[in-house]
């Protein structure tokens, strides 16, 4: 009788990393993903000599990424698990919009950023039941969040920039602690503690586990369903996160706040290496592409292109990463 439970033991203990030519080919990933960003730092000094490399202006991209970064992070995990989430930007919205209304600022710093962490963790674990318990595929689910929550935002806020109005709030969270800015702090420590959950605990084992093969995960005794329901939940609280930081960049709350925020974020998981597929991710390279991104749109920004080219590029880099991990995966399957 004991049998059963030792293999399910057995299957849920990581198994040790497969020496020298998976870590090494992450390793030439991400080293050439560093590549990316340099080249495009020295583009950026190229065209704009007198302003790219400027530690305004350097700040203004930290800051900028700092949001998408916090959602991308939560992006990871969902991804990983062999899910998606279209629904990050307008949770942040919603997220930003309650935690801004003159009733909730009446309450206080707090109350504000316990508001939006609250929507946006509900949100996410409305996904995850849905997804997990109700059966729905996730881009079905997520896809009806992404209307409904940009719709609630739309009517909270009556389609109207809610401005606010506490300073306590705005004097923190747009301050500077050491000389960076809170924002920047702030996906540090979202990034260390995603990091860590991710590569050093049971839990992010699980969330590879499931995003490798469902069946095999729920065989080796591995609750899925749960584990979905959480992996949701972590990425809907990662844009309550974001939405604390837009509030405080824009200093307002409004139901276009997090506009192609999951194109951003898809965009930079998927530059980063992580499969689409699932079973497969880093954050550091998330974090890297989230930083190629900024770096671009700056580019952009500085020499005067429009928003449009920025999305075309965006599109055009995501197709071809998908394209590179295709092609790297039967290359990885022919060899084995």
């Amino acid at each position: 009788m004991a049998a059963p439970e030792q293999t399910a033991v057995r299957a849920e203990t990581p198994a040790p990393l497969a020496p020298t030519k998976s870590a090494s080919r992450l390793d030439l990933r991400l080293a050439g993903l560093l590549g990316v960003l340099v080249l495009l730092c020295v583009v950026g000094y190229v065209t704009r000599p007198e302003s790219f490399l400027t530690e305004a202006n350097i700040s203004t991209m930290l800051r900028l990424a700092a949001a998408i970064g916090v959602v991308s992070v939560g992006m990871t995990f969902v991804i990983i698990s062999g899910g998606i989430d279209l629904s990050v930007g307008s949770i942040v919205a919603l997220a930003s919009v309650w935690a801004t209304t003159l009733a909730t600022q009446a309450y206080g710093p707090v109350v504000m950023v316990l508001c939006a962490l609250l929507v946006g963790l509900a949100c996410g674990m409305v996904n995850g039941v849905l997804i997990s318990y109700g059966k729905i595929v996730p881009f079905i689910a997520t896809l009806a969040m992404y209307a409904s929550a940009r719709g609630l935002a739309e009517r909270i806020s009556g389609r109207r920039t809610q401005v606010v109005s506490e300073t306590g709030f705005t004097d923190f969270f747009r301050g500077d602690f050491l000389g960076v800015p809170i924002l920047i702090w702030m996906l540090a420590l979202v990034f260390a503690v995603g990091w860590v959950l991710l590569n050093r605990t049971t839990f992010g084992r699980r969330t590879f586990a499931v995003g490798g093969n469902a069946e095999a995960a729920r065989l080796a005794g591995i609750d899925v369903k749960r584990h979905t329901a959480l992996v949701y939940g972590i990425a809907g609280l990662c844009c309550g996160i974001a939405a604390i930081m837009v509030i405080a960049r824009t200093t307002s709350g409004a139901s276009t706040n997090g506009l192609f925020y999951e194109l951003d974020a898809i965009a930079a998981v998927v530059i980063g290496g992580t499969l689409l597929s699932g079973g497969r991710g880093t954050l550091i390279g998330t974090l890297i592409g989230v930083l190629i991104f900024t770096v671009l749109n700056s580019i952009f920004t500085q020499n005067n292109l429009d928003t449009d080219i920025q999305n075309i590029a965006k599109g055009v880099i995501i197709v071809a990463a998908v394209l590179l991990q295709r092609t790297t995966s039967r290359r990885n399957a022919d060899k084995t």
